[in-house]
């Protein structure tokens, strides 16, 4: 039996442990589409899907609101598949080990997938309750969410009849948002020849690991440091000095999650070995200087391995670490007019040796459309400069703050009766599904809220218990108080 059986709200636990047991890595949402149909025959809901995967279920008012305004409830089918080194673990076969530690839920070496399982859970309480005071309600499920917000792209007018959505994929309780970021990608390749490993050189692996990671929006201003960052810096610094011919680099995974992990396989002289030893000592210990307070658990290592069949190019190599080591990576700019928000952004998010040709990954953010773009533009040019060939995404619109929103108003009173004390009411650098909602339907009045979620898109992700109290109690008054 799951110990996440014993929490409360147990109606909403006991749904989250159901999804556990429930693959949904992105664009492969077969299967929890199919159990939540499954519910919705069970309970004799109304549902429809679309030709982009989405699914939504309808669920009449209760007894006397059953005239009063719709609400659309929503949150995203997928979550983020990410996993340790060494933790043996398949996302489409494996249920996610889930464990109470203190007043967190986590998962044993994967991510949690709280974001959004705990929306999905949420939205199937309220469709199993029997005794919630609600008028006509919808619970909207996106498909693709964190690979390019698919779903939201793929909604078409009319698909959602309410007038008021209520997002719940937000991470921080207490705090309302009426806003996010827009974001778009940027893809550079390099081309490469493979050449054989020079006469007499051994060959070494080297690592960065033990990186906190997180989101690449809600955590790109912690100051965590970037796997790929750190290990294109000791190479671009010491390829030269000690001959240094690269087989393979590999790190990070997801365009919107901060690379944790990064690996490359060298080939050098023998002569060069021990040099580099010492060199990288004393590297290592500079990095955990720099990281000492934001990254506890750093760790860069080193270690003998057998000699591979070829190298890249020595053209190509200068240009790709040239290119990686100038890439920016981080906060770009501040915004002039909500104090504390992260404008625009960058992140450098995954190196890949594919057959012929190496893929970098890259993802930006801003509040502003044309930050967004010149930011873009910047990362382009460096790659571009290097000789890379470049393809950028449509990317998502931002969703435009209003702060006179009715349902906002609602919100905002339900907490101070609930809680005795006034939500923040802020915007978000990460993106959410709202800015593209509002494209579709331009009079939906929005506001999005959730509970606290630490450490996403990573194996770190931690789920708290009491704020998830918190945040079903104010669900279900906003429910009961919208008109």
């Amino acid at each position: 039996m799951s110990e996440l059986l014993n929490l409360e709200p147990a109606s909403v636990w006991n749904h989250f442990d159901a999804l556990l047991r429930i693959p949904r890595p992105s664009d492969q949402e077969k299967q929890i589409r199919d159990f939540l149909i499954q519910f919705a025959k069970d309970r004799n809901l109304q549902y429809n899907t679309n030709d982009a995967g989405n699914l939504i279920i309808r669920k009449p008012g209760s007894f006397g609101k059953a005239n009063h305004s719709g609400v659309c409830l929503q949150s995203h089918l997928d979550m983020v598949c990410e996993k340790n080194a060494g933790t043996d673990f398949n996302f489409l076969t494996d249920p996610i080990q889930a464990y109470i530690d203190g007043d967190w839920v986590k998962a044993r070496g994967t991510t949690l997938g709280g974001d959004d399982g705990i929306g999905i859970a949420a939205q199937m309480a309220v469709l199993d309750s029997e005794n919630l005071h609600h008028g006509p309600i919808e619970c909207l499920f996106t498909v693709a969410e964190e690979t390019g917000l698919n779903g939201a792209f793929g909604l078409q007018p009319g698909f959602v009849k309410s007038d008021i959505l209520l997002n719940l994929d937000s991470e921080d309780e207490g705090e309302l948002f009426i806003g996010c970021a827009g974001g778009m990608d940027l893809t550079a390749w390099f081309d490469y020849l493979q050449e054989f490993v020079p006469d007499g050189n051994l060959s070494l692996k080297i690592g960065v690991k033990g990186l906190v990671g997180g989101h690449s929006g809600d955590d790109i201003h912690k100051g965590f440091g970037n796997a790929n960052k750190i290990l294109t810096r000791f190479l671009w610094q010491f390829a030269d000095e000690f001959e240094i011919r690269i087989h393979n680099f590999n790190g990070g995974n997801l365009r919107n999650a901060i690379a944790r992990e990064a690996e490359a396989t060298i080939t050098l002289p023998p002569d060069k070995k021990e040099l580099l030893k010492e060199a990288f000592h004393i590297f290592q210990s500079e990095i955990k200087l720099e990281f000492i307070r934001t990254e506890p658990d750093l760790e860069l290592w080193l270690t003998d391995c057998q000699i591979p069949k070829w190298v890249i190019d020595e053209d190509c190599q200068c240009n790709l670490l040239n290119a990686l080591y100038a890439c920016p990576h981080g906060v770009h700019s501040w915004s002039q007019t909500i104090p504390g928000l992260v404008e625009t952004s960058t992140n450098l998010a995954a190196v890949k040796f594919e057959e012929d040709r190496i893929k970098v990954t890259t993802s930006q953010r801003s509040s502003l459309e044309s930050t967004k773009i010149n930011m873009s533009n910047m990362v382009e040019s460096v790659f571009l400069l290097a000789g890379a060939y470049t393809e950028r995404s449509t990317g998502y619109p931002g969703w435009n703050p209003n702060p006179d929103s009715p349902v906002l108003r609602i919100t905002e009173n339900a907490y101070q009766d609930l809680f005795d004390q006034k939500p923040l009411v802020k915007a978000i650098h990460a993106g959410l599904e709202c800015g593209l909602f509002l494209e579709k339907y331009p009079k939906m009045d929005m506001i999005s809220f959730g509970p606290t979620i630490k450490g996403v898109h990573s194996p770190d992700e931690r789920l708290n218990i009491s704020s998830t109290v918190k945040f079903w109690k104010l669900l279900i008054e906003v429910l009961k108080r919208i008109e």
